[in-house]
């Protein structure tokens, strides 16, 4: 039987950890678990035996870190050619009767993508494509791809998976105690993505125990149309006489699956912590729970990399500023290649209130291929509103899809079978809310009732390539009155049948109504009023624009979508503030924040940051501006980082900006005192090279004014301790992602204590926990990057103070 055929009706149970059992079969410190496959056979063997035959119908193949980062290409293949035999053959020992089957395991590559960091998106779909390539030559039965806690790297194994094999592709990520990947990700925008580009399964894994991530897996749960997967921790570790161990055991692990798995949970296993006595107890305890029915959900939704935006709730506003069409200035900055225009400008819609935002590119002289991949991989890179990707170019639109971080918007396509047989495959391919045009080869027509039969004709194509309905609005466009005297009542008419006889959503350009008027704005507000009121879901529109804007928060509050008109008053506190600073003569947008620097640090633009601090150096000591502009400027963001209302990109990009002003500040004859902090190593532990946490952590160490000694991954103990003792460093920070390598974290701490009493240790990674890092010896445990820099600043404190 196919596993996609028996989860239709049954509850597919998985196996649990690897790396656990492994250490206690003598994996060493350091030591690379995929070469097991080789060099152990017979234990990884008896593993994948041991759980099949406590009830697992799926068990990962051991190649979680199989990648070409790690191995060439020759004893890359070797392992997962082993790994995958090993599983085969533990299929066929095992005692138990019921349906197994073998998936290769994927794992992080524990490298963060561009913008946030220097691994490409491509380089890394590049590295899975290598592994999904030898997995499906070696006859594994699924992909599965785990652990993963940035969606940009796991939309990049998902498009390895898909260009590179056929077989089903499932899907987990790992979410915080804050309920977002640690690059910010809700559950929400991680299942629109997911089910967006075809994957089969979707859910959570590795992180919390059970109980710890029942909010999360309810989320998966309420709006995913396809199965939802749960593989928790064993609880939370813990070291106890030098063995880790976790603090929830097989009895709890099985009751707390089993209340999930009766919410609807379809595939079940478990993660760190776990072993084949789990296992044993999820299928004892659940063998009589019949599986919960997988219905469709119907909503329609984008995403951005941290939230989805839901079509329905409430009318949508889609910022068009982003357009050189009758835009002088925006058409030269194109031409300059000038991003920082577009991104202020992308900046400035989304302070003003936009949901989305339209980016458009095109002109007739410049590259739009390459223009609108880097407007949308920039605009991204400090912006988390969804965005519409607008064009008629499809070459232009598969590019900035592919990079795209999240589920877009598609605009557009259109009833003609050329447009339509060009997008819905790359609609397809890539996920999307697709606008579709109400026009086809006749043109567009008067009548609404003849815009309703193309927009049929469109939903009936969409159906040949799998797209549904919840996917597809529809922009009944708005024609000029001035030109129609009926035009205006058509769109209206249309937008109402579209809603009542299809049941879909529609999107409009609501300015092109007024063109060739005069006072365009009365006109304008007007239409966009009765535009809502006949059930417009979503208008693209000026958000600068006054009149629209009070027409817009005016029908939420009349029609009840805004609770106690709480958005309306905050909407009417924002002209009061503008009426004032207009009269004041001040620049409206950055009355917020205490200068034009600040403002550009903390929203992550670089080239204005550089740019400021050149001509506030003509006025200004350089110490000055480090402690009284950019200094400021980073605990802001640093503060709504701890406050969960920033997350980690956005975090990265005011990081990036800061280095930027810092680097003009390098060029002044005293810029090194500006970087008078005390010297802190950071290092990843021997046997673990993922270096995203450790990055991050030096980049924010060095915006304040660290001297930041990076030794890089995969580093042993007595490289951190040389280190110490040459440079007499006070501080070093160790970073471990696997549980395999937090014995060589353990390793380190002890040889720094017996050599260099004198230096403080800081840990951090996502296998530790407070109680992990004292068990181990350390002194400070730090959750992110912002409580590693805190504590960083008070030892630098107490040694001014000795």
């Amino acid at each position: 039987m196919k596993i996609l055929d028996y989860l239709k009706d049954n509850i597919l149970y998985l196996d649990g950890g690897m790396g656990t059992l492994l250490q206690k079969q003598g994996l060493k410190p350091g030591e690379l678990p995929e070469r097991w496959n080789i060099s152990h056979r017979e234990d990884i063997v008896k593993i994948h035996c041991d759980y099949f035959d406590a009830g697992s119908n799926l068990v990962n193949a051991n190649t979680f870190g199989a990648n070409s980062l790690k191995f060439d290409d020759v004893e890359l293949e070797e392992i997962i050619k082993s790994a995958v035999e090993n599983a085969r053959e533990a299929i066929d020992r095992s005692k138990t009767q019921q349906e197994k089957w073998v998936s290769l395991d994927i794992g992080p590559t524990g490298r963060m993508l561009a913008p946030y960091g220097d691994f490409d998106f491509e380089d890394a779909v590049e590295v899975f494509s290598k592994t999904v390539r030898l997995g499906a030559k070696y006859g594994v039965d699924c992909i599965f791809i785990e652990t993963m806690n940035d969606s940009y790297e796991t939309k990049a194994a998902v498009l390895a998976a898909k260009e590179n094999c056929d077989l089903p592709v499932f899907v987990s990520n790992a979410y915080g105690e804050d309920k977002k990947l640690m690059t910010g990700a809700s559950p929400l925008s991680m299942v629109a993505m997911l089910e967006g580009m075809g994957v089969d399964a979707v859910g959570v894994n590795c992180s919390l125990g059970p109980k710890a991530l029942f909010d999360v897996v309810s989320e998966y749960l309420e709006s995913a149309s396809v199965p939802v997967i749960l593989k928790p921790n064993a609880g939370l570790p813990k070291s106890v006489d030098g063995e880790t161990v976790y603090d929830v055991w097989p009895e709890e692990f099985a009751e707390d699956m089993s209340v999930l798995i009766k919410k609807g949970v379809r595939m079940a296993g478990g993660c760190c912590g776990t072993t084949p006595e789990y296992i044993k107890e999820l299928t004892d305890k659940c063998k009589y729970i019949k599986p919960v029915k997988i219905c469709a959900k119907e909503d329609t939704i984008v995403s951005s990399y941290t939230h989805a935006v839901k079509f329905g709730e409430k009318p949508l506003l889609i910022g068009e500023r982003i357009n050189p069409t009758g835009k002088k200035l925006f058409k030269e900055a194109l031409r300059r290649n000038d991003i920082d225009y577009i991104l202020k400008e992308g900046i400035s819609q989304q302070e003003k209130g936009a949901d989305i935002l339209d980016v458009n590119v095109g002109l007739p002289e410049i590259d739009e291929v390459s223009m609108l991949k880097t407007a949308v991989c920039e605009l991204q890179a400090i912006i988390d509103l969804p965005l519409q990707i607008d064009t008629s170019n499809t070459d232009a639109m598969e590019v900035a899809l592919r990079r795209y971080n999240g589920k877009a918007m598609i605009n557009s396509v259109n009833g003609k079978k050329e447009s339509m047989d060009k997008v819905f495959p790359l609609a397809k391919k890539y996920g999307g809310v697709i606008v579709a045009l109400t026009l086809d080869e006749e043109g567009i027509p008067q009548k609404a009732e003849d815009r309703l039969k193309i927009a049929k004709k469109i939903l009936e194509e969409a159906k040949k390539y799998g797209i549904d309905k919840k996917n597809i609005i529809f922009d009944p466009l708005a024609l000029t009155i001035s030109a129609d005297k009926t035009a205006g009542r058509e769109t209206l008419k249309a937008i109402s049948l579209i809603k009542e006889e299809l049941g879909a959503h529609t999107s409009l350009g609501v300015s092109n109504v007024s063109f060739g008027l005069p006072k365009r704005e009365i006109i304008n507000s007007t239409f966009f009023t009765m535009a809502l009121n006949s059930g417009l879901s979503a208008a693209i529109m000026n958000p600068y624009s006054s009149d629209m804007l009070k027409a817009y928060y005016g029908f939420l509050a009349i029609n009840g979508i805004d609770d106690k008109c709480l958005e309306y008053i905050r909407f009417t506190d924002t002209l009061a503030e503008t009426t004032v600073t207009a009269v004041e003569g001040k620049n409206v947008g950055t009355t917020q924040f205490k200068s034009e620097l600040q403002r550009a640090i903390i929203k992550g633009l670089k080239e204005e940051a550089s740019q400021l601090t050149k001509e506030l150096l003509k006025t200004s000591e350089p110490l000055s501006i480090v402690n009284e502009e950019i200094i400021p400027a980073l605990d802001i963001v640093g503060s709504g980082f701890e406050k969960k209302s920033v997350y980690l990109p956005q975090l990265l990009m005011s990081a990036e900006a800061a280095k930027s002003a810092f680097e003009k500040i390098k060029e002044t004859t005293v810029s090194e005192k500006a970087k008078d902090k005390c010297t802190f190593i950071i290092a990843t532990v021997k046997g673990d090279i993922h270096d995203i946490g450790k990055n991050i952590v030096k980049l924010l160490l060095e915006n304040y004014g660290f001297q930041t000694i990076d030794l890089g991954r995969d580093v042993p103990p007595e490289v951190v301790l040389e280190s110490v003792k040459n440079n007499h460093a006070p501080i070093v920070g160790l970073s471990a992602l696997m549980t395999t390598t937090v014995p060589a974290m353990e390793e380190t701490i002890k040889l720094l204590r017996k050599e260099a009493p004198w230096c403080k240790v800081i840990v951090g990674g996502a296998v530790l926990t407070k109680e992990y890092a004292d068990a181990i010896g350390a002194d400070k445990y730090a959750k992110d990057a912002m409580e590693a820099v805190r504590y960083a600043e008070e030892i630098n404190k107490m040694e001014k103070d000795i």
